[in-house]
């Protein structure tokens, strides 16, 4: 007979947990790449979502066409803040006052409303007096010396240090350049007693408002985009800037003569809003000066490059340009009220106006 089975021994149930844990394991195993899938996957997905929280588009505001000084600075320094962040940083430029004249976008940057804000140190006196320094006739020996000033470390220290002193809401990060300014209108000017009795539209700082009328000239303020209205009626018989200004504004319609006086240097000032300054991290700080940096190191060569360009054109299309101006006139007249004007304005101005000078 045969026997019924009795129970399991402890064989038995060793062998049955055996293939109890064997057929689990085989499970678990079957599921474990799909698993690493989803965790991957779900991984990647939060990496993405964190660099996507940290990517920042800012504006970039300027008052001249994108073929200027202005948009060259534009172009360097997105370019390179967007090379060094990785692309996590970017800037959307906003050329020809598209957000308002350069007064309009200097409050703009200080009211946090405009992110960076490339313009004339000379407009942004209206800020801070004392960077009407820059705009001090024949400080400036001649291009190349403007270029090593512009570029130069302590120099560009000291402005920072001018318009911290007094400018709220904003904050400087670099200089650059729209080359010399020249005068331009329906007749040569080729030696300073050629200005007298002429109105001469010029920017709105204490140092224009003492030299030109030093010349003989009669001062009119207005903003930059009414000038060749001004021109054209006869409000104004003259303007000066630079020579890129004049072609790319079309000024020559209006005032076909440019005389190369070379009175001034057309200097510009890239600024950051605190806003925008205050709501970086130290690195990102870092990649912002550094985009900065650059634009010191090469706008303005490139922008006097544009300029030697333009003029090229200029002749070309016919305009006449005086390039025999007897500047000696006008240095003379200048010369003497260079160190006053820098004290009135104040300590800072008188700084970096030593400066300027001691630059080789």
């Amino acid at each position: 007979m045969d026997q019924a089975p009795g129970p399991m021994g402890d064989g038995d149930n060793q062998s049955a947990k055996a293939a109890k844990q064997g057929r689990n394991s085989m499970s678990v195993s079957r599921y474990l790449p799909f698993a690493r899938g989803i965790l991957l996957g779900a991984a990647l997905a939060m990496a993405s979502s964190a660099a996507s929280a940290q990517k920042r588009e800012f504006s970039f505001a300027y008052d001249q066409p994108k073929n200027s000084g202005y948009g060259i600075g534009a172009e360097i320094f997105g370019k390179k803040l967007t090379e060094l962040s990785k692309g996590t940083l970017s800037i959307n430029q906003y050329p020809g006052a598209q957000l308002g004249t350069e007064a309009q976008t200097l409050q703009k940057v200080q009211t946090g409303d405009i992110d960076f804000v490339m313009l004339s140190t000379a407009n942004a006196s209206t800020a801070q007096p004392e960077s009407g320094v820059f705009s001090i006739h024949y400080i400036f020996r001649d291009e190349a010396h403007a270029i090593k000033v512009l570029g130069d470390p302590a120099v560009i220290a000291a402005m920072k240090e001018l318009y911290a002193a007094k400018m709220k809401g904003a904050h400087m990060l670099a200089l650059g350049s729209q080359g010399l300014r020249h005068m331009y209108g329906k007749k040569p000017i080729e030696k300073v007693a050629d200005l007298k009795g002429i109105k001469m539209r010029v920017q709105a700082t204490v140092t224009e408002d003492t030299t030109f009328p030093a010349y003989g000239a009669q001062v009119v303020h207005m903003p930059f985009g009414e000038v060749y209205t001004s021109l054209q009626t006869g409000v104004v018989d003259m303007a000066e800037n630079g020579i890129n200004n004049y072609l790319v504004n079309k000024h020559y319609e209006p005032a076909p003569v440019l005389s190369l006086t070379e009175h001034e240097a057309n200097n510009a000032a890239l600024f950051v809003s605190d806003k925008v300054w205050s709501s970086l991290s130290d690195e990102q700080k870092k990649w912002v000066q550094g985009a900065a940096d650059e634009v010191s190191r090469n706008e303005p060569a490139a922008a006097f490059k544009l300029e030697h360009e333009a003029q090229a054109k200029l002749e070309k299309i016919g305009v006449k340009v005086v390039k025999t101006v007897d500047k000696s006139g006008f240095m003379a007249v200048s010369k003497p009220i260079q160190d006053k004007l820098a004290a009135d304005l104040g300590p800072n101005a008188v700084k970096v106006l030593g400066m300027v000078r001691n630059v080789q």
